[in-house]
């Protein structure tokens, strides 16, 4: 009987993890609305897609940008972000620079109360996105 108490204690810890992977929706779009402690300029378009092959997407408000992504848990880490080359107003190429640069220093992500992915860096506030209507 103690036994069957641990297996099934054990089996509604591991369903509550996935529960929690699963918040991370991947090969769906999400909207960016902050870069750390500011939010982004009215009428900018940043988006990230994470794929279930570990390529993350997406358009940088003026560039298209690309990444490998690697997930582990609520552990995430991006690699070298390359991008397009077009050239924009310059508070949109600050605001992208500056989006482009955090994704660099992202080590975890979770899910806030009123369902904002947040990507966390090693120090400071996190980059919040909406999930993409559609």
């Amino acid at each position: 009987m103690k036994r069957l108490g641990l297996t099934l204690l054990a089996a509604t810890l591991l369903n509550g993890c996935a529960s929690d992977n699963d918040a991370l929706k991947r090969d769906h779009g999400y909207v960016l609305e902050w870069i750390g402690e500011r939010p982004l300029i009215d009428n900018s378009h940043l988006t990230m897609t994470l794929g279930k092959d570990g390529r993350a997407y997406g358009n940088g408000g003026c560039n298209h940008w690309f990444a490998s992504y690697t997930l582990k848990g609520d552990a995430i880490s991006f690699g070298p972000v390359g991008s397009t080359r077009k050239m924009c107003a310059p508070a949109l190429m600050e605001q992208e620079h500056r989006f482009l640069e955090a994704l660099a220093t992202v080590q975890h992500w979770d899910v806030s109360e009123v369902e904002q992915l947040q990507l966390w860096p090693a120090q400071g506030l996190p980059l919040r996105f909406w999930l993409e209507e559609g």
